[in-house]
């Protein structure tokens, strides 16, 4: 079997895009051509990579295998191309980067004083802010790139033209209940919870986790309140006014009396990903910026201590 490396983009291109179209916009060629490519890459296979279904191109399991083997060889060369950059010189300038709240403060930020050492001429420009003024300032070139929340079950997006994505984390739902609603004998069952589930902000991607939980659960109880914060989750959930889907990263270091967290099947992930500008003009510390947050996404334990 021999494999022409090139073509792993396309594949690459296809599960991050979701469908051939959304592929063929995002590396600026021809639906034709993603098509072409992938039928040679099955014949190089052996074996088929991708299904068409009536609502679009679904990886198969041998896809998805092969597509995460093209974000390993993509990573590295991102690593190669950052200590290319080194011995060339140190990047300087500065990037613009914008993320929530969670994000930033338990991964982003703590990295920022070794990444100054590291790189004494590379600024980072930090903007916290809602996903739509995120992804519209990314688009009006404001910021270089934005750390954005989805969730996992989610159905891919669209990107605008020269815009890619960057996977960086997948993480646990997590469901917060009043204390003692689960003695310690018990499974935790969503249908049996006999609580409301505390309503989110529509536009996070906890709305979405939410939606599908209610679904898959069959839960006809109508929602109480609506929040933005998790503190003001766990607030409400404290008073025993609901229960709430919460990811783990947000409850990194946050601490609150009367209530228990759970794992229950079903709940899910959180997916985190990046995304920012590519192609000609976009300047090459955003190429050493994005592998700087990637690797410390994938640094990132959930078993260590906060």
């Amino acid at each position: 079997m021999e494999i022409d490396p090139r073509r792993l983009r396309f594949l690459l291109a296809v599960a991050r895009a979701g469908g051939v179209l959304a592929a063929a916009d995002e590396l600026r060629v021809t639906p034709s051509a993603v098509s072409q490519q992938l039928a040679r890459l099955e014949r190089e296979v052996g074996r088929s990579l991708v299904r068409r279904t009536s609502t679009g191109t679904v990886l198969t399991e041998v896809g998805r295998d092969l597509a995460d083997t093209a974000e390993e060889i993509e990573r590295s060369l991102e690593a190669a191309r950052v200590r290319l950059s080194e011995d060339d010189g140190d990047p300087s300038g500065t990037v613009r980067i914008g993320g929530f709240h969670s994000f930033l403060s338990v991964i982003l930020l703590p990295a920022l004083p070794g990444w100054r050492e590291r790189f004494p001429r590379l600024r980072f420009e930090v903007v916290e802010d809602e996903e739509e003024d995120l992804v519209r300032r990314l688009r009006s070139g404001d910021l270089d790139a934005v750390v954005l929340e989805l969730d996992a079950e989610e159905s891919s997006r669209a990107l605008p033209a020269r815009v890619t994505e960057v996977p960086l984390l997948d993480e646990p739902w997590k469901v917060v209940v009043p204390a003692g609603t689960i003695t310690s004998t018990e499974s935790v069952d969503l249908a049996r919870l006999g609580l409301p589930w505390l309503g989110v902000a529509p536009t996070a991607a906890g709305a979405q986790a939410l939606r599908r939980v209610r679904r898959t659960s069959g839960s006809a109880v109508p929602t109480a309140h609506v929040y933005t914060e998790t503190q003001t989750a766990l607030a409400f959930v404290a008073a025993g006014e609901g229960a709430a889907i919460i990811p783990s990263l947000a409850l990194r270091g946050i601490t609150q009396a009367g209530v228990e967290t759970l794992d229950a099947p079903g709940l899910g992930m959180r997916r985190i990903v990046l995304r920012r500008h590519e192609g000609r003009g976009v300047p090459r510390v955003v190429d050493v910026a994005t592998t700087l947050i990637r690797d410390a996404a994938s640094a990132f334990s959930f078993d260590a201590a906060p």
